[in-house]
């Protein structure tokens, strides 16, 4: 006879399986989106914000300059006017304004290709009279060859002596621990005094008596105009070379070398990557831009190297750099419109009654506004993101 079964064991036979788990609701895209923001999403402020206050830093910088002329008894609306008037208003005034940029363009790259690798370099100025000044003496050496050729030699001597000139600063830096912005600096006074000895004494033109200057490259050996306006060749070297920096800093290897040296050198070094190499070659490469304009400058504007090479484009070119936020392609269009500022200082001593220096206070109180205005990043929670 069987022996009966434990009550328990037949109530968990005759009792109901437990339910299967629910399975998980379906993700859907528009969740995950919800959830974490794509990647454009999440850089659109701080492309916003790298836009809006640089510009607020101008308008600022309008204002205060309104202000400045109108105590010196001027209009401020008429002179912003005529500012415009003798940039943009015309053809011959925009061929002006080309012409100015040209050097400019190239001059901000010195500044702007450096503060990738987190050098603050300001040498442009000595970097554009070494590049003028050599160009100037390879040219008369070679004058007797064909123009492409005194051209080219004048253009490879320039950017060599530019490049060399900066790369000074780079080894002083990475080798001794220099500050390049001092060195930089105190550079610029040794250029413009080498090119003052220069043109004094064993590359002077007897004939130039006035403003001593070295023998002139002949007019046919200069570059030539493009087409039928005043604007040469050096607004398309500036334009090329913008672009190729560009190009050399975001779309290859070594560029990314130069970001990451510039982001965290202590990190770079730890991944192995030669920090000493990469800092003089890019220090070479920013160098030979400014070099490139003064050799510009002679080949197109001056025919001769003397103290009209030293007209402080190299200052013109640092804000440029610091208004375009190192980057080489807004170097372009920043530079066009500074160069229009320069062009405009005439037309204010003429119809104004204000010294033709009253340009260069504009731009200073620009680059002091600018200045200032790096101090403002990230400070503004509209541009940060929301963290849930």
């Amino acid at each position: 006879m069987d022996e009966p079964k434990p009550a328990s064991v037949i109530a968990s036979a005759t009792a109901e399986p437990p339910p299967e788990p629910l399975p998980p609701p379906e993700t859907q895209p528009g969740d995950i989106a919800r959830e974490r923001p794509p990647a454009r999403a999440l850089q659109w402020r701080s492309k916003v914000e790298a836009l809006v206050i640089p510009c607020g830093a101008i308008a600022v910088a309008l204002v205060l300059f309104g202000i400045f002329v109108w105590t010196q008894g001027a209009n401020p609306f008429a002179v912003f006017a005529s500012i415009y008037k003798a940039a943009f208003a015309s053809t011959r005034s925009f061929e002006n304004t080309l012409v100015r940029a040209a050097p400019i363009m190239l001059c901000a790259l010195g500044t702007a290709i450096p503060l990738r690798l987190g050098m603050v370099v300001i040498g442009n100025e000595g970097a554009l009279v070494m590049g003028g000044l050599m160009a100037t003496a390879a040219g008369l050496l070679v004058v007797e060859a064909p123009a492409l050729v005194v051209q080219l030699t004048m253009a490879g001597a320039g950017m060599v002596a530019g490049g060399t000139w900066l790369l000074i600063v780079g080894a002083l830096k990475h080798y001794r621990g220099v500050n390049e912005t001092i060195s930089s600096l105190l550079m610029n006074f040794i250029g413009i005094a080498l090119l003052n000895q220069a043109v004094n004494s064993w590359m002077k033109d007897p004939s130039s008596l006035n403003k001593p200057s070295s023998f002139p490259i002949p007019e046919e050996k200069m570059l030539t105009p493009l087409g039928t306006t005043d604007v040469h060749w050096g607004i398309v070297f500036g334009v090329v070379f913008c672009i190729v920096a560009y190009i050399l800093i975001h779309k290859t290897t070594f560029g990314f070398q130069i970001r990451t040296i510039g982001a965290n050198i202590r990190a770079a070094q730890l991944a192995g990557l030669a920090v000493g190499k990469v800092t003089l070659v890019t220090c070479f490469i920013a160098g030979a831009a400014p070099g490139l304009a003064g050799m510009v400058e002679v080949a197109a504007v001056h025919g001769v190297a003397n103290e009209s090479l030293n007209v402080w484009y190299g200052n013109a070119g640092i804000l440029v750099a610091f208004l375009a936020r190192q980057n080489a392609l807004a170097c372009i269009v920043v530079s066009v419109m500074l160069g229009g500022l320069l062009a405009s200082g005439g037309i204010l001593q003429r119809s104004h009654q204000l010294p033709d220096a009253t340009i260069l206070v504009f731009q200073g109180i620009v680059f002091l506004c600018i200045l200032y205005s790096e101090s403002l990043y990230g400070k503004f929670s509209i541009f940060q993101e929301k963290k849930s």
